[in-house]
């Protein structure tokens, strides 16, 4: 398969590289759903991708406010913010990382309806190989890698002011029941991926989470890649978060990212400093 080649891309662990998967996994959810994301059982498919709006009728996030490359920096979360053993990288090693387990072609013969569900999963692949799951920003940005045993944790502050950052998460909220579970072929070796929906904290103007499973094959043993990844829309601008690796279960650290990052962003959008340490999280 050729990749675009229009940016670096970065991958979760480079302790991966060397592996490609395969095997199958039976479909299941998450678990049952809280309705904390925006795609909660409680909301109806309408009701659900529809922005949170303000008194004045003006969607929530200081929509006003323009996101700018230090104002990005600063939404950065740390270390404390996902508590564990997270290590920050320095950024151009998060930059940098690349894995070749994501890459594949999508087999369309798994594909109901073939053509537009399976370009669905093979966009959902390159996007986590790229790290665009939102599309490209179109204003300023900035990323933030942590790392934990052979598990990686890449989060992300984007300004989509000239695209449509809800889009995306429409995108992503049908993932689920279109891709939820297909086969990839690269160099001849197989795997199998499951796409399931997660919960998420019930915060911003619009939220998605999945969980990405990939099992295969690594060098003659069995091995599963598990990525839980995070999308939440505030106005214009949205934070992205990827992690996991062959550790397993990042859910925890992606939902404390998700909750304390996205206050970070709306501090820096309405022109506050963002607290230095992270308030309990219930």
């Amino acid at each position: 398969m050729t990749r675009r080649p229009t940016r670096l891309v970065r991958v979760l662990s480079s302790a991966l590289v060397a592996g490609t998967l395969v095997t199958t996994a039976a479909c299941s959810s998450d678990g049952d759903k809280d309705g904390s994301r925006s795609s909660g059982v409680t909301a109806s498919p309408a009701a659900r991708k529809q922005p949170t709006t303000s008194p004045t009728g003006s969607p929530t996030g200081s929509p006003n406010a323009t996101l700018t490359e230090s104002g990005a920096q600063t939404a950065l979360i740390t270390e404390a913010d996902i508590e564990d053993d997270w290590t920050q990288v320095k950024d151009t090693e998060a930059e940098n990382w690349h894995d070749s387990l994501l890459i594949g072609t999508v087999d369309v013969s798994d594909f109901l309806s073939a053509k537009a569900d399976a370009a669905d999963c093979q966009r959902l692949m390159d996007s986590l190989f790229d790290d665009d799951l939102l599309g490209r920003p179109s204003g300023a940005n900035a990323l933030r890698g942590f790392t934990q045993g052979d598990s990686r944790l890449l989060y992300q502050v984007a300004a989509y002011d000239r695209t449509d950052p809800q889009g995306a998460l429409n995108w992503m909220a049908k993932l689920p029941d279109e891709c939820d579970q297909f086969t990839m072929t690269e160099n001849g070796e197989e795997r199998t991926v499951q796409v399931v929906d997660t919960s998420l904290p019930d915060v911003g103007d619009a939220r998605e989470g999945l969980r990405v499973t990939v099992r295969g094959e690594t060098d003659g043993n069995d091995a599963t890649l598990t990525l839980d990844v995070a999308a939440v829309r505030v106005g214009n601008d949205a934070i992205t978060v990827t992690s996991g690796g062959l550790d397993g279960d990042e859910h925890d650290s992606m939902e404390q990212a998700v909750q304390l990052g996205t206050q970070r962003l709306k501090d820096v959008l309405a022109g506050k400093t963002p607290a230095a340490s992270p308030s309990e999280i219930e």
